[in-house]
């Protein structure tokens, strides 16, 4: 007869319990996943999927009840641990929302706006329109995968029970505004070329005080803004992809 005591159930409840904490922390902050018509329980399907097969290759876990307090404490700590790195993932998909925002805003529609689920509030057009296409190129590019392949190396790279370093945090902050950065650069072509058919029409109304500037300037500006972003899109898989994997390096500093 095969007989079970208190400590062995504890210590497998715990290797199941705070790697799941990690997991679905990821799982609800990360992109397309924590989008909310994901279903629930899928996402919970998968949590559970991941944990099993990641537990088993878990370095030593520390020696705490998980219905302990210092356990509790732990099963908070991985959680955060997984939500700050759906979180940093996510940053990729709103920065681009962001250029493609200052775009719209520069083409003179930014009046229209659809409701986003992901973020729950209004989106101007282009950024739906980049979000989209940034949605289909981390999934082209395996972004899903290297996601989990991240996960699973967190685990070694930070064990469970083991503290971030210091300035994680800040580093973690910091990150988040090189991605910034980035989608300026990416919108930064087409704000440009706008500002230069705004100029133009700034010298035209000058010149000719009798035109209609609102007329004129918006199908102009509409059709250099539009000319110009179909220019700039095929830059648009490069740069995601080259944020994705400088993301999933820069979450190495947890172990720091």
């Amino acid at each position: 007869m095969i007989t079970l005591s208190s400590a062995q159930l504890a210590a497998w409840l715990a290797a199941f319990m705070w790697p799941f904490a990690r997991v679905l922390g990821l799982l609800i902050a990360a992109p397309i996943f924590g989008n909310p018509r994901f279903p629930l329980r899928v996402r919970l399907a998968l949590a559970l999927i991941i944990t099993v097969v990641v537990a088993p290759t878990l370095p030593p876990l520390p020696q705490v009840a998980p219905d302990s307090l210092p356990g509790l404490g732990i099963f908070a700590q991985q959680l955060l641990i997984g939500l700050t790195m759906g979180f940093a993932l996510r940053l990729i998909f709103t920065a681009v929302e962001m250029a493609g925002e200052l775009i719209g805003l520069q083409m003179g529609l930014g009046f229209a706006v659809f409701y986003d689920p992901q973020n729950a509030g209004q989106m101007p057009l282009i950024g739906q329109f980049l979000g989209v296409l940034t949605t289909l190129i981390f999934l082209a590019v395996n972004g899903h995968l290297l996601m989990l392949s991240a996960l699973a190396e967190s685990f070694r790279d930070l064990p469970i029970g083991d503290l971030p370093g210091q300035g994680t945090w800040l580093a973690v902050a910091g990150w988040g505004s090189r991605i910034f950065a980035a989608a300026l650069l990416l919108a930064m072509p087409v704000v440009a070329a706008l500002l230069t058919v705004n100029l133009a029409l700034a010298a035209l109304t000058r010149a000719a005080p009798q035109l209609n500037v609102f007329a004129i300037g918006f199908p102009i500006t509409l059709a250099v803004g539009f000319s110009a972003l179909l220019l700039t899109l095929p830059w648009l898989t490069p740069v995601v992809d080259g944020m994705l994997r400088e993301t999933m390096e820069a979450l190495l500093i947890l172990r720091r």
